[in-house]
């Protein structure tokens, strides 16, 4: 075997601003299709190492690029959209996920991240727990004066499905907790399955003639998650406490306290769970799980620690898709040999060509992996991987596949090196690799230029209208929309709004169509006109356009209030304008934002679906974070040394208090808090007659008192 170094797609010491930008909005769409596939479908597209793999890569670029952080970002996305088979339930306090690291290293530098975060010395001890990472199924169970009353999955993180009845079916879940339970208490917690209840349940369902689950997880996720709730009582399920969301009160004022209360009342929580003073007795522990891993008997992939002082965590709080007080530490990336029996270009909404590699199954880490992710033709070519080569793939904790490199002893003879098409797959266009403007560039990403008339990009843009966090509509699915855009019933997003009524006009009955039933039509159309009124920043998250994910979304409708004004401002944005400064001074939102709004809105096509559709919809502001808050609704800058509070709690502590935060001062400020050291940003406030408040002040403002 030749050695080769496992690659990344460029190397991030390399890699140019443009590049990153591309490469962060294909992964993007990667792991949203992987996270709908491994949440809702139980059926994951990729193993947990190679989804790990693509979501490590995200978060270095990010890190490398500040402001992608403003672009579509895997890291901000929770889970997947709860199954149409169950009632939805919406979590009181969000069900979120957590950041990774995978070297010790980087758990020193999260310690040192909660110091400089907090403004405690370099010496401030910063105790945390440490626990297992189960490789299960999160579930949030509510009890009401001691009473189990709910059970939901986690869902997207705001709203999971009812699976009450299923849950009272495992043993480890206490129907009523014992006396000293808080009035209200929501349990946090994981399902899982072990390896000998595992591999019983797979040989039961072989001798049956059923279809057998690929690893203890799916197990654990189909049999939790069954319309009857005695298949779910026939199955070993297991369960594990380590968190809480809503609760009237706690028993403790640390996370270990809380633990330790939990099992008072009957809950089971990890007994591998361990308090530690200090970064090395998390790593310490870590490396001893680790090391004891292969006999735990259920699957673990890493280990989560958590602050221990609640008042810390509370004052530590979120950040879009992750609390800042807690980090997964995961365990080191496996790897397996196959063969790559083709490469596949699949083509996205917004026209990039993407190619994905079609192996020889092969199990990595326990999950059988039959697609990997191949980058952008850059890649290909550095890695000069060729099909009917044998391959070394790899996972990384919960990542993407991916080919780490060839095995180029073991490549057939008349192997040719693949040529990457320049054409669009699905429609014939030109696909061209756009050149960067201003550094003269190509772009890594290669984009079909028939976006009118490419139906791949059409049907993926309207897929992702109709996804889980944009519109949500039930019952249109990607199959769904794939076959009413063949038939011609929906080519525009507004087509979807009256398309009941050309069905009332037409002979041609949608439910008299093969798989549409009388019933199922009717459900289809009432949840269509379920989402005649939406929120703006999910309407916003749902034209597609370039760079704007959620996190954007959320920013900009809370920034302008309504609809018009965003639309008005960002069409007016051009390089240069005022309209263009409004919008580069909101907190978050770059440059890239900034332009990709005002070419979306200044173009006649989309201002003519626009108009269309807001025909059909009506759009509700933004619910104010905090409305009775005297700050809420108000745009704040902070400027110069803050002494009471970080910059980055100052942030934090604003946008709970219902302000927007701006980086910059312009006639839309309404607050500035200057600190010692205040210069250009005071002197413009003063300029403009701006209120002008000390930290102090702030604090009496929003009421916490001097």
């Amino acid at each position: 075997m030749t050695k080769r170094p496992a690659a990344h797609p460029s190397p991030l010491g390399e890699i140019s601003p443009a590049d990153a930008r591309a490469e962060h909005a294909r992964l993007g769409e990667d792991i949203a299709r992987y996270d709908r596939a491994y949440y809702q479908e139980d059926a994951p597209l990729v193993p947990d190492s190679e989804y790990d793999a693509a979501r490590r890569r995200y978060e270095e670029l990010e890190q490398l690029f500040p402001e992608l952080v403003t672009a579509e970002s895997l890291t901000k996305k929770v889970g997947a959209k709860p199954s149409e088979k169950f009632a939805k339930v919406k979590h009181a306090v969000p069900m979120l996920s957590l950041g990774n690291v995978f070297s010790d290293e980087e758990v020193r530098d999260f310690i040192a991240r909660v110091r400089r975060f907090l403004g405690l010395a370099e010496s401030a001890t910063v105790a945390c727990t440490a626990e297992p990472k189960i490789d299960g199924l999160s579930c949030s169970l509510r009890y009401e004066r001691g009473h189990l009353v709910q059970a939901a999955t986690r869902g997207d993180g705001y709203e999971g499905e009812d699976v009450t009845a299923n849950i009272r079916t495992l043993k480890e879940v206490p129907q009523r907790l014992h006396d000293g339970a808080p009035e209200v208490l929501e349990v946090r917690g994981e399902v899982y399955m072990t390896h000998a209840d595992f591999a019983a349940l797979n040989e039961r369902q072989r001798a049956a003639g059923r279809q057998v689950f690929a690893n203890p997880r799916n197990a654990a996720a189909g049999s939790l998650r069954q319309l009857d709730s005695r298949i779910t009582a026939e199955r070993p399920l297991h369960f594990f406490a380590y968190g809480w969301g809503e609760a009237s009160a706690l028993p403790a004022k640390t996370q270990w306290g809380v633990l330790e209360a939990f099992q008072r009342y009957g809950l089971m929580v990890n007994p591998r769970t361990r308090l530690c003073a200090s970064v090395e007795e998390m790593l310490a522990h870590y490396h001893a799980i680790e090391a004891d891993r292969a006999t735990l008997g259920y699957d673990i992939d890493g280990v989560v620690y958590k602050v221990d002082d609640i008042a810390l965590q509370e004052r530590l709080g979120f950040v879009s898709r992750a609390p800042r007080w807690a980090v997964a530490h995961k365990f080191p990336a496996e790897r397996a040999t196959t063969i790559l029996h083709g490469i596949e270009i699949q083509v996205g909404r917004t026209g990039a060509l993407t190619p994905v590699a079609r192996l020889e199954p092969v199990t990595v880490g326990g999950v059988v992996v039959s697609n990997a992710t191949l980058h952008n033709e850059d890649e290909i070519a550095r890695k000069d991987v060729r099909v009917g080569d044998t391959v070394v793939v790899q996972r990384a904790g919960d990542v993407i596949p991916q080919i780490v490199e060839v095995v180029v002893d073991k490549r057939p003879h008349g192997a040719k090196p693949y040529e990457f098409p320049h054409v669009c797959p699905r429609c014939g266009s030109a696909a061209l690799r756009e050149i960067d403007e201003k550094t003269g560039t190509a772009d890594v990403v290669r984009r079909c230029t028939g976006s009118l008339v490419c139906p791949a990009q059409a049907v993926e843009r309207l897929k992702h209208f109709a996804s889980r966090n944009a519109l949500d509509i039930e019952g249109l699915g990607d199959k769904q929309i794939e076959y009413f855009f063949e038939e011609g019933l929906i080519r525009t997003p507004s087509d979807i709004f009256t398309l009941e009524e050309r069905d009332r006009a037409s002979l041609a009955k949608i439910k008299n169509r093969e798989g549409f039933g009388e019933t199922s039509v009717r459900n289809l159309f009432a949840a269509i006109e379920a989402r005649r009124m939406i929120a703006i920043n999910r309407f916003l998250y749902a034209l597609g356009i370039r760079h704007i994910g959620e996190t954007n979304a959320r920013r900009l409708a809370r920034h302008f209030g309504d609809f018009d004004s965003l639309r008005e401002t960002a069409r007016e944005a051009a390089p240069g304008t005022e309209a263009r400064a409004r919008i580069d001074c909101i907190d978050g939102v770059g440059p890239v934002v900034a332009e990709a709004l005002h070419d979306f809105f200044a173009e006649p096509h989309n201002e003519k679906e626009i108009d269309a559709l807001l025909k059909q919809v009506t759009l509700e502001p933004m619910p104010e974070i905090a409305s009775s808050s005297p700050v809420a609704g108000k745009t704040v800058v902070f400027t110069g040394s803050l002494e009471r509070l970080t910059r980055d709690e100052a942030k934090a502590q604003a946008e709970r208090f219902g302000a927007k935060v701006a980086a910059s001062v312009s006639k839309k400020t309404d607050l500035v808090v200057a600190g010692p050291g205040a210069g250009s940003k005071l002197a413009k406030a003063q300029e403009l007659g701006i209120e002008v408040i000390t930290e102090d002040e702030w604090f009496v403002r929003t009421g916490q008192g001097s």
